[in-house]
């Protein structure tokens, strides 16, 4: 089996998407580096969370340059 990246054009992706999806001998493997939309949200949520606790006390903030070393 022989495997293939792609890029496309956002405005291009369903219409890619549906044509290949239509293909019975092609298999589908969810891009690792891409989050979905509720990992998305639940990330943004947590830091939302986060931040609230920082105010309240309840949490230790870090250093901007700790941080930035983390990534």
């Amino acid at each position: 089996m022989k495997q293939v990246t792609l890029s496309i054009p956002d405005k291009k992706y369903p219409l890619f998407m549906e044509l290949i999806n239509s293909l019975e001998y092609v298999k589908m493997v969810a891009p690792e580096d891409e989050p979905t939309k509720e990992e998305v949200l639940s990330g943004i949520k947590q830091a939302f969370n986060e931040v609230a606790q920082i105010k309240a006390g309840k949490l230790k903030s870090k250093p901007i340059k700790d941080l930035l070393n983390e990534l």
